[in-house]
């Protein structure tokens, strides 16, 4: 039941960040939505499309990252971490995605707004040319919180398999203690 509760909670935590994510890049540019996406949701509402693509884009991301961290939060015969526990280090991983693609969008602004990066000939020739500084923002944030949110993923099943390896020493010292003041009475 935990390691289902662990992919539940994973695609549920990737879900609400990409709505929130959404939320913002949809107002930098509704384009990147509208043009640069198959033409799933028929609105230009920028609320609503956050709404779509923010869980339509990132539920299969919360179940590739949660499938193999309930794996190595409950396989084998280590300690096993619950669902509960992964609650910070998640939150941790959506906070430092979040940055990591702000920080990118950042860039990819004086970098677009420098010269220094340009849209391809074709999806420039489909935008209006005021809208090609805000699809690259878009498209750097975007490809920067996938990007951050594997990467940070396996880095979270790494430290949850750390944390059942020091949690079986622990309970290994623990009995050799309880053992050794036991051998003493």
């Amino acid at each position: 039941m935990q390691a289902l509760l662990i992919v539940v909670f994973s695609m549920l935590a990737c879900m609400v960040y990409g709505v929130i994510h959404d939320q913002i890049t949809a107002r930098i540019c509704v384009e990147y939505f509208t043009i640069g996406h198959a033409p799933v949701f028929d609105t230009e509402d920028p609320t609503l499309l956050g709404l779509g693509w923010g869980v339509r884009a990132t539920w299969w991301v919360g179940l590739l990252v949660g499938v193999p961290l309930a794996t190595f939060a409950r396989i084998g015969g280590r300690p096993q971490r619950s669902a509960v526990s992964l609650v910070r280090p998640m939150l941790v991983l959506m906070g430092c995605t979040a940055v990591l693609a702000a920080a990118m969008g950042v860039v990819a602004l004086v970098g677009a707004t420098s010269g220094w990066i340009a849209l391809d000939p074709d999806m420039a020739a489909r935008l209006p040319p005021e809208e090609h500084t805000p699809f690259i923002v878009d498209l750097w944030i975007h490809n920067t919180s996938y990007t951050s949110g594997f990467v940070g993923g396996v880095f979270v099943m790494g430290w949850v398999w750390w944390t059942r390896i020091k949690l079986e020493q622990a309970g290994r010292r623990a009995k050799k203690v309880r053992d050794d003041i036991e051998a003493l009475r």
